[in-house]
């Protein structure tokens, strides 16, 4: 291929590339123009690394794409606009698609939390095991009620958060397994329900609840929804339907981590009850319907904003050209 020739054939639109690239804005036919350009000129420094591989022609072409890239990259850049499509649509749809999800761990979580609580405290030696008698008293009398009180309410409020994100990271990252949520979930049920049948066994189980509830209703539906969505991408392994295992993981994947985005900030919400809230002289009564309202908010933006979402013809995951086009799958 004569490199010289190529070049002058080309070159009006190479040109026209670098002048569209300079614009501030594009109409509608400039904007389908700049594309098409983008991929032709694409494909003809392809061909001249190839066939020609003149150093300065190369250079040439490649600066001209450099500029046409920098130009699509401002023009997918964050704006108030992406950032409110993103709480107003893709995160409560993302919520939404795992609400089954939620709702199935909450219950589990709830029958291994129940029966392990019944289990040890109607077996005195599965609570010797927990400690001594002094060990465990002191528990019930002290420890459980100053772990809240222990540090200033903005620490607590973070090593909560950081720690609750831990949790629910190892939730999301490992849910591929299948077997790292389930055992997540079993570890804190089981965790929870020693505490209770340790109050209950020492007279302080209304004290469990009075510091439980007012934090954890929203914290412990944080940590459901993380679990919630790491099995999601577990059964779109084991189940992708009419998509390929593939296609399956990786949009269930994108949407995952919408979800791990937004439990940043339900996290935070519930580290701010617990660190500020959970310790405070309010009355009990005002400290559970606080932690009642934070939830009912959750499930309001996730059950209303995820269905309004869906109605719309929204999607949860990107769009195809963020996500990269995909073949179609016929079932």
């Amino acid at each position: 291929m004569d490199a010289h020739a190529f070049a002058l054939a080309h070159r009006p639109e190479w040109d026209r590339l670098r002048e569209l690239s300079k614009r501030r804005t594009l109409s509608g036919p400039e904007a389908d123009e700049f594309i098409r350009l983008y991929q032709r000129t694409a494909t003809h420094l392809a061909t001249i690394r190839t066939k020609s591989p003149d150093p300065t022609l190369v250079l040439g072409v490649s600066q001209v794409l450099s500029s046409a890239r920098a130009r699509i990259t401002v023009s997918n850049m964050m704006t108030r606009h992406t950032v409110a499509r993103f709480f107003r649509v893709t995160l409560p749809l993302s919520f939404y698609r795992v609400r089954w999800w939620t709702v199935g761990v909450m219950v589990a979580f709830l029958l291994i939390s129940i029966t392990t609580g019944i289990y040890t405290a109607t077996n005195p030696q599965v609570l010797a095991q927990l400690g001594s008698e002094q060990q465990l008293q002191h528990y019930a009398d002290e420890a459980f009620a100053a772990y809240y009180s222990e540090y200033p309410s903005a620490d607590f409020a973070g090593q909560v958060w950081s720690n609750n994100a831990r949790i629910a990271l190892q939730s999301i990252a490992g849910g591929i397994t299948g077997v790292v949520p389930a055992i997540v979930l079993y570890q804190n049920a089981a965790a929870i329900g020693s505490s209770a049948a340790i109050m209950y066994e020492h007279g302080g189980l209304d004290v469990f609840f009075k510091l439980i509830l007012p934090h954890g209703m929203l914290e412990l539906t944080a940590i459901f929804i993380a679990a919630g969505a790491g099995l999601s991408l577990f059964w779109a392994l084991v189940s992708p339907g009419p998509r390929s295992r593939m296609q399956a993981l990786a949009e269930e994947g994108r949407i995952t981590v919408i979800v791990a985005c937004g439990l940043v900030l339900v996290l935070a919400v519930a580290g701010i009850i617990e660190g500020f809230v959970t310790p405070s002289s309010l009355h009990w009564i005002t400290k559970i319907l606080i932690g009642a309202v934070a939830l009912a908010l959750y499930w309001v933006y996730t059950l209303w904003g995820g269905r309004w979402a869906l109605m719309k013809g929204y999607i949860a995951d990107l769009e195809e050209d963020e996500a990269g086009y995909v073949l179609s799958v016929t079932a």
